[in-house]
């Protein structure tokens, strides 16, 4: 905790002090002010709200696909990627009603890659947050096509996004990039490539920057691209954020790792010990559970140190960090 409490030290030294290309001098002393646990609560529901909506039980028509979506989206999940694009959407004092449409595409594409990481021809899981995995309860050619559309309405949320035409460009363009060969898909492959394998730690770095990583940096971004472009004007923001979503992306799944090989059930809301059963090397299989804490203690510890220059608009970002820290220090303690 006190890498995190030296860096929440420092962001708030630092405060005013902005790199954002002429929005440094737009301070809004109200950003941030909301204790954290009631801006993220609030948060959640508003994007639980906006996926409700947009995956609406009238469309069932004469087939489960419908249903089989809400179930997948739904069915709970901590939000952390939409509440990422909030955080990030402080910084431009976005309206709520883009974030929270933002959000809603982001987390349905999160549930795209998580109903199909599940299949038995991928992860083959029978459990996501403590419930059947879509394949197990619709069957595997609905839970296909459940994600097929859940990729198909999210970008379809973001073309339709009330803002300028470049805008929803970069934002359509950010999230494809997150899912393609550069990002999930093709961390999923290096995934699976890998089963049963020796293989050295930079090459699991690389899989999961891409399978888990491209998707959270994305979310970050995406929450600054809804009102501000990424130019040279702005590049020490994007240079921040993307800093911040590396580490942060990459950290979670560390912990991901680390609760596989430690946590039941009930904590982790899926089969517990898959990756060892599966032969799957693992930051926490290579290098051994301490220092994989540790590894994540270090990643959320630079991320923080990224958005200091950023000062009070990130207090958001800053926010989720000292969230994810404390998750950290109580699945996973010191020996």
């Amino acid at each position: 905790m006190n890498n995190m409490q030296t860096g929440s030290r420092l962001l708030e030294q630092r405060i005013g002090v902005c790199a954002l290309g002429g929005l440094g001098a737009r301070v809004h002393g109200e950003i941030g002010r909301l204790p954290p646990e009631i801006w993220m609560q609030d948060g959640a529901k508003r994007v639980e709200q906006a996926l409700a909506r947009r995956l609406c039980a009238e469309y069932d028509g004469e087939t489960e696909l419908m249903a089989a979506m809400r179930y997948a989206t739904l069915q709970g999940g901590k939000r952390t990627r939409a509440l990422l694009c909030m955080a990030a959407g402080a910084l431009a004092d976005t309206s709520a009603h883009v974030l929270d449409e933002v959000g809603a595409a982001i987390e349905m594409m999160h549930a795209c890659t998580l109903v199909h990481d599940d299949l038995p021809a991928m992860d083959d899981d029978v459990l996501r947050r403590g419930l059947p995995t879509v394949h197990v309860k619709f069957g595997e050619a609905t839970a296909i096509l459940v994600g097929d559309a859940l990729q198909a309405h999210a970008f379809m949320i973001l073309a339709s996004l009330e803002t300028p035409g470049d805008h929803r460009i970069a934002l359509v363009r950010e999230l494809a990039q997150a899912v393609s060969a550069e990002g999930a898909a093709g961390g999923q492959a290096m995934d699976l490539s890998l089963v049963g394998k020796h293989v050295e730690l930079d090459k699991i770095v690389a899989m999961h920057r891409m399978k888990c990583g491209a998707l959270v940096r994305a979310s970050v971004r995406m929450g600054a691209l809804c009102a501000i472009s990424d130019d040279a004007a702005h590049a020490a923001l994007y240079c921040a954020l993307d800093r911040y979503g590396a580490c942060f992306g990459l950290a979670l799944q560390v912990i991901d790792d680390i609760l596989d090989a430690t946590a039941d059930t009930a904590t982790l809301g899926k089969t517990p010990g898959k990756d060892a059963a599966a032969q799957k090397p693992t930051c926490a299989s290579i290098m051994g559970l301490q220092a994989a804490r540790q590894f994540a203690s270090d990643l959320l510890r630079d991320a923080g140190e990224a958005i200091v220059p950023l000062g009070l608009r990130a207090e958001r970002l800053a926010q989720i960090l000292q969230r994810a820290n404390a998750f950290l220090f109580e699945h996973a303690p010191c020996a």
